[in-house]
């Protein structure tokens, strides 16, 4: 299904900046939770990035202007992108404040083409006084991209039309970055994916394997396909919740009330059928003014939480630009919410905390709290660390305190366990008993190699247990140049029929040090 994807650069920097009437140009970053969440072109040139600390970004460009990231700012600002677009086309689906879609086919009839519909939408933004570029694919992801590598070419252009069956290609030399997965992208780079296309040339079989449902959608991603094209997958509309109001309600906390309990309503309903929303309509009939109607996009299931801020954000959108709750429109006299598109619950693993979506936002309060009767050290969170042992690799600090391991975990580190890791870490360390075809005891020379092949493992006081295969040593001698610290050691992966161990000897006596699953 054709989409043109509309793209405005930097949108939570130009909300924030406008709500402060603050110019746009200036070095601007917009923080959340501490981090870099968007910043300005000009904050940029000073060496400013995306995730940065705010001590680091403010050191690289110390007259900096910070600027608090609020949602509903950026949704309220956004509203009369929206209006102006739905001039021009009907069904805008947002997918974010700053970007949002369109099916390609209607305007580009009307228009005359692809390009032209594309360019008029984009024209339209940017009489608003505001800088917008467009895209046009197969699917959302790829004109996504298309409307940001126009933006990124600082061309007069307002769009580029990638052919039709084409994103395959397009994507194939874009950067692996381009995924907005941190932890996949960043265990891409350290295998030498580098891009998008040689992602998509890996097996679909073996990424499932190795990554995940996550990964698994990525990748499909990534070889151009779209699971989820604008306006093709139709709801029941048995399932859409309504409120008749009465007396009007002219105010935005009194709608985000019912909104909430509406959200709730919907999203028991359709985990009855084992369902969750993808796409949401949002209608609003108000006492004297139109029908007001919206469409939120979300690329995964929205929790009942999703729901209800978007239903928020929408209504600040409409009481900004005075569509009700003044004199000649009125208050809201029904509020309906209906689901366009549904995904099956099931295909979507739960989050950490429970549920659909992120429920992060009441896991920092529920920790916050556990850390004001415990202590600071009660509630601790890992990091990646750097070091010789599987041990050494994490890094435990306490919820809330920089994130910085004491150790680069990129060195090299010359004699670490390579990949895949144990599963379990003992706390500590089980004496073992290493022996060979003969009985005798296996040891490791000052050369880095195994004296025999081990056969049998004796863990503590459990009974033998025959290796079934075996793999190492893997000598390490750390802190060589400090007598007291000094230390030799050398680990041996066995696989025994009881599982699979991590065995570590040193001064010729073994442990056991971790399990594979």
């Amino acid at each position: 299904m054709r989409t043109i994807s509309l793209w405005c650069p930097d949108w939570p920097v130009v909300a924030a900046a406008a709500a402060v009437a603050t110019p746009a140009q200036e070095p601007i970053a917009v923080v959340d939770s501490g981090l870099v969440l968007a910043c300005s072109a000009a904050a940029r040139e000073h060496g400013v990035r995306r995730g940065a600390k705010i001590r680091e970004a403010q050191t690289r460009c110390p007259h900096l202007v910070v600027l608090r990231h609020d949602p509903i700012v950026e949704a309220r600002t956004f509203e009369p992108v929206v209006a102006a677009l739905e001039e021009l086309t009907p069904r805008v689906a947002i997918l974010r404040p700053g970007l949002c879609a369109v099916r390609a086919r209607g305007p580009a009839r009307y228009f005359g083409s692809e390009l032209a519909a594309a360019e008029q939408l984009a024209a339209a933004v940017a009489a608003l006084g505001m800088e917008c570029r467009a895209g046009v694919a197969d699917g959302v992801f790829t004109a996504t991209l298309a409307a940001r590598s126009v933006a990124v070419a600082e061309s007069t252009e307002l769009a580029l039309v990638v052919p039709d069956e084409g994103d395959a290609q397009f994507l194939a030399s874009l950067r692996i970055d381009v995924l907005d997965r941190p932890e996949l992208v960043d265990l891409l780079r350290r295998l030498g994916i580098r891009t998008l296309g040689a992602f998509a040339a890996l097996p679909s079989r073996d990424v499932l394997a190795r990554f995940g449902s996550d990964g698994a959608r990525a990748h499909r991603l990534a070889c151009g396909i779209d699971e989820r094209p604008i306006g093709v997958h139709r709801a029941p509309t048995d399932l859409a919740v309504q409120r008749e109001v009465n007396p009007p309600i002219d105010r935005i906390d009194t709608a985000a009330f019912l909104a909430a309990a509406m959200a709730d309503e919907l999203a028991a309903a359709l985990a009855v059928r084992g369902l969750a929303c993808a796409c949401l309509d949002i209608e609003v009939s108000t006492e004297h003014g139109p029908q007001l109607h919206r469409q939120w996009r979300h690329e995964g299931p929205m929790s009942a939480d999703d729901i209800a801020d978007r239903v928020r954000w929408q209504l600040e959108g409409w009481a900004n630009t005075r569509a009700f709750g003044n004199t000649s429109a009125g208050g809201i006299t029904l509020l309906r919410l209906e689901p366009a598109e549904t995904v099956a619950a099931g295909v979507y693993q739960e989050g950490l905390w429970g549920g659909l979506g992120e429920q992060g936002e009441r896991a920092r309060r529920a920790i916050t709290r556990v850390q004001s009767l415990l202590g600071q050290k009660a509630v601790l969170s890992a990091v990646p660390s750097g070091g010789y042992g599987p041990a050494d690799r994490i890094q435990l600090v306490p919820w809330g305190d920089e994130r910085v391991p004491a150790r680069e975990a990129d060195a090299p580190w010359p004699g670490h366990l390579p990949a895949p890791s144990p599963a379990t870490v003992l706390t500590e360390p089980r004496p073992a008993a290493v022996t060979d075809a003969g009985g005798e005891p296996v040891g490791v020379t000052g050369r880095g190699t195994i004296t025999a092949p081990p056969v049998t493992v004796r863990v503590a006081d459990a009974p033998d247990a025959r290796v079934l295969g075996w793999a190492g040593p893997w000598p390490v001698e750390e802190r060589w140049w400090d007598r007291q610290a000094a230390r030799r050691v050398a680990r041996v992966q066995v696989v025994t029929e009881a599982g699979g161990l991590l065995l570590l000897v040193e001064n010729r006596r073994w442990w056991v040090e971790a399990r594979y699953d």
